[in-house]
């Protein structure tokens, strides 16, 4: 059975009638650029074929009813009357009770974030959804649902005007502001705006993007999963974000003009005649890293242009060693998946992908080496963690559409 047949069962045995229509938006994986969508710089992801499915129903009532084929048979209702909730746009306050503890927070934040842009929802519906992104993996399954929530408002409420690149920003404030975590707008971007084959490289600072063909040669795509679960809203995460706005401030502070608009506006050469104004190390090594991965991204799309997919693991390689000791959002299974992974023959890339503290790793490695890669990565993070790691091959797939 299908995951829309399935979905169709589920939905008449929970809400009583059938579907109107099913929907899908993916997760993506970031080959290179990371945390530098909220600093300005550039970001290369792909919108993966996995990802998270809606089957929904338009009500004639203010009620809607929420469940998930990942979560069991329970069904939360609300209402769009609930003032609590603020679905009907108006502003939050602190003790509005919002956040990452409740998963239905996520689509409730798409409906507030588009009443809020003047796009109310005037009837409840039923959402059943499905995800078959692995929970805590940094493989976006929040903005996957997010970015899908926005395509069933659109649909279902006929927000013609509504763009595939709205559904990201959208998605992106709903995170930002309703739930709590201060993300950047990578995860959603590449949800919604996601191509067959491509990845996107995207300016984060102006939202100009191409899509760049993913032309590797023999070389795949793998995924390695530590099933170390990262939970960011109460991570570093929010942390990390306010130290790179504290350096930026003091660069500005330091600069007669004081217009440097974003980190990812500085060259790496730029950076290092401007460090040492800064009031403490920590802040150079988070500031480093948000340069130099810029510049790191922008010369790695270069190389996958001209086919040199050495240099372009090269880089991959040096954006986890900043990830590690200068973002120092990785961990010790990540960073023993990396430095493992780098020994094994056929390897070209490998780095921490995701905002961090857990979840997956990315690789570039050689078609012929790919089953050696996981048996051998497999058996010796057992030894070592007592884990079970994961591994997907990926290809790129589309964005997020109406099936």
């Amino acid at each position: 059975m299908d995951i829309r047949t399935e979905m169709a069962v589920k939905f008449r045995e929970l809400f009583g009638a059938d579907a109107d229509g099913f929907y899908f938006a993916p997760g993506r994986v970031n080959l290179i650029g990371e945390h530098t969508d909220y600093n300005g710089g550039h970001v290369f992801p792909c919108a993966l074929t996995i990802g998270t499915y809606a089957a929904v129903k338009k009500r004639d009532d203010r009620v809607i009813r929420f469940a998930s084929m990942n979560m069991g048979d329970a069904v939360k209702e609300c209402s769009l009357d609930d003032e609590a909730l603020c679905l009907d746009g108006r502003a939050l306050d602190a003790a509005s009770g919002k956040g990452a503890g409740d998963w239905t927070n996520y689509p409730k934040g798409v409906i507030w974030a588009f009443a809020e842009k003047g796009y109310r929802v005037g009837t409840g519906f039923d959402f059943l959804c499905y995800g078959n992104i692995p929970a805590g993996s940094g493989l976006s399954s929040s903005a996957s649902l997010e970015v899908l929530t926005g395509l069933v408002l659109r649909d279902l409420f006929g927000f013609a005007d509504v763009r595939q690149q709205d559904l990201a920003i959208y998605g992106q404030r709903a995170e930002n502001a309703y739930v709590g975590m201060n993300c950047g707008i990578m995860d959603q971007f590449a949800s919604a705006m996601g191509k067959e084959a491509h990845a996107i490289f995207l300016d984060t600072n102006t939202l100009d993007f191409t899509y760049a063909p993913l032309e590797l040669a023999d070389a795949k795509i793998v995924i390695t999963n530590s099933k170390v679960k990262h939970q960011l809203v109460s991570s570093e995460y929010n942390t990390r974000r306010k130290e790179c706005e504290t350096a930026l401030a003091e660069l500005n502070a330091a600069e007669s003009g004081g217009d440097i608009p974003s980190l990812g506006a500085l060259t790496p050469e730029a950076f290092d005649a401007r460090a040492s104004v800064l009031s403490n190390e920590v802040l150079v090594r988070r500031a480093k890293h948000a340069v130099y991965e810029n510049a790191r991204t922008i010369q790695a799309v270069q190389a996958l242009k001209a086919g040199d997919i050495a240099a372009f693991g090269a880089l991959m390689n040096a954006s986890h060693d900043s990830l590690q000791y200068d973002y120092e959002v990785s961990c010790p299974e990540i960073d023993f998946l990396v430095a493992e992974g780098r020994k094994i023959p056929g390897v070209i890339g490998t780095r921490i992908t995701g905002g961090g503290f857990g979840g997956c790793t990315v690789s570039i490695v050689k078609g012929d080496a790919v089953d050696t890669f996981r048996e051998t990565l497999a058996k010796l993070y057992k030894d070592k963690y007592g884990k079970e790691a994961e591994f997907y091959v990926v290809d790129a797939g589309e964005g997020a559409h109406k099936l």
